[in-house]
């Protein structure tokens, strides 16, 4: 969609949705007229436009927080802005990961393997008596590289046999081995998907490259 057919509200602003772009989680609402929405596609960090002062604001100018933009999508409409971005740090004021973090209502929470990595990271910390995960943390580096070792084995014998749901329950035990040697290695999630991320965007450049070369004969 083109920026020049965005609907702006009468006071020349439209909301915009910033969302973790590593783990989707939502960090903040703000609102951007012309202006920031044009330095935040230039720039690549998100600008906003601050209704109580009147002014231009660039998120993270004073914190060092800033909210490095991969997308921007508008809705359907055309009248709100989902931007998914890389927080330097906290995105809100408070110093929480996200501006929504007061629950009025609180269901179970969604699984996430952040979630089940927060959870491993726990069992780290503050170890628990009984629990595997401690257990592992307990028997240090080369137990967990045993494990993770095993899993693998385990993976390439169910997938090798054609059990598709043994395969399945191997895969889900080497993931979760997994995330306990990062947590070990103090390497988060977001390190490992922006990794991903990094190569699927080289891949996409080469294969670029590739068509432009057969297109002129190259």
């Amino acid at each position: 969609m083109n920026p020049d057919s965005l609907k702006f509200d009468a006071r020349g602003l439209i909301p915009a949705i910033v969302q973790d772009a590593d783990n989707g989680r939502v960090l903040m609402l703000g609102y951007m007229n012309r202006e920031s929405l044009g330095k935040t596609l230039d720039s690549g960090r998100c600008w906003f436009f601050s209704r109580s002062r009147g002014q231009l604001w660039l998120k993270g100018a004073t914190s060092g927080h800033y909210l490095d933009v991969v997308s921007v999508d508008a809705d359907c409409d055309g009248d709100a802005l989902l931007v998914r971005a890389r927080p330097q740090g906290p995105t809100c004021h408070t110093g929480e990961v996200s501006c929504f973090h007061n629950p009025l209502l609180e269901g179970e929470p969604a699984f996430s393997l952040q979630a089940l990595y927060d959870l491993i990271q726990g069992r780290k910390t503050e170890k628990k008596e009984g629990s595997y995960t401690t257990y592992l943390f307990e028997k240090g580096l080369d137990k967990i590289l045993k494990k993770v070792g095993e899993e693998s084995t385990e993976v390439v014998v169910a997938g090798k046999g054609g059990d598709k749901a043994e395969t399945i329950y191997e895969i889900a035990d080497l993931c979760y081995h997994v995330l306990v040697l990062m947590a070990q290695m103090d390497i988060p999630v977001e390190v490992v998907t922006r990794e991903l991320a990094n190569r699927h965007v080289v891949d996409k450049k080469t294969k670029q490259e590739t068509a432009r070369a057969q297109e002129t004969g190259q």
